[in-house]
C-alpha cells in the first residue's frame, strides 16, 4: 500500500504542467503552439515573458524536489521509485495525453533531493556549457552525463582506497536511467543539433 501511495503522489506531483498553466493565465497563450511546443521553462522563455520562465523553472524543480523529499522522510525504502515516477509524471502527464516536457528542471529537483552536491554540479555544468555553446538541449544532456560519471568515479575512487567501504548513497542506477530518459526526451534536439537547426538560447 505504501508503494502505491508513493507512486501516485510522485506521479501526480510531477505531472502538473506549470508552464502551460502559467502562460495561459498570465500571457493568454498556449505554450504548446510556440517554439518547440514544449511545456518547460526554456520554451516558456520564447513567449517573451522572462518572469514566467523563471517561475516555471522554480515550480518544475519543486515538483521533483518535494515528492522525493517527502518520500525520503516517510518511505525511505521507496526513494528511487518516487524519483522515477516524479520524472515520468512530467514527461508523460495524464492531463496532456501523456505529452509533457523534457524533464530537465524536474530532474534537477530530484537531484537536489537526493544530493545537494550533485544538484550544484548539474547547475554549474549546465551554465558553463550553455555559455559556450548556447544550446539548452546540449547543456542538459552533457550535465546529466557529467553527474552520472562523477558519481561512478567517486564511488570507484573511494572503493580503491577502502575495498570494504559501503557506498551508502548508491544512486548510480537511477542516474543512468535518468540520463537515458533525458537523451530520449531530447531525441529531436539531437537530430536538430546534428543538422545545425537547433534553436539557441536567447536571453
Amino acid at each position: 500500500m505504501d508503494i502505491l501511495l508513493v507512486v501516485l503522489f510522485s506521479y501526480f506531483s510531477g505531472s502538473i504542467p506549470f508552464g502551460l498553466i502559467l502562460t495561459k493565465i498570465f500571457a493568454n497563450q498556449d505554450v504548446r503552439n510556440i517554439g518547440s511546443g514544449n511545456i518547460g521553462a526554456t520554451n516558456v522563455l520564447r513567449t517573451g515573458k522572462k518572469f514566467l520562465a523563471v517561475i516555471t523553472l522554480i515550480l518544475d524543480v519543486a515538483k521533483g524536489y518535494l515528492p522525493v523529499l517527502a518520500t525520503q522522510y516517510f518511505f525511505t525504502e521507496h526513494l528511487q521509485i518516487s524519483a522515477i515516477f516524479a520524472f515520468l509524471g512530467h514527461i508523460f502527464p495524464i492531463w496532456l495525453k501523456f505529452k509533457g516536457g523534457k524533464g530537465v528542471a524536474t530532474y534537477l529537483g530530484i537531484l537536489f533531493a537526493l544530493s545537494y552536491s550533485l544538484g550544484i554540479l548539474f547547475v554549474f555544468t549546465w551554465i558553463i556549457v550553455s555559455l559556450i555553446f548556447k544550446y539548452s538541449s546540449l547543456s542538459s544532456i552533457f550535465s546529466s552525463l557529467t553527474v552520472l560519471m562523477v558519481t561512478v568515479l567517486r564511488e570507484n575512487a573511494v572503493k580503491a582506497i577502502d575495498p570494504n567501504f559501503a557506498y551508502t548513497s548508491n544512486i548510480k542506477l537511477i542516474l543512468f536511467i535518468f540520463f537515458i530518459l533525458i537523451v530520449f526526451t531530447h531525441r529531436k534536439n539531437i537530430y536538430n543539433l546534428k543538422n545545425r537547426t537547433e534553436q539557441k538560447i536567447k536571453l
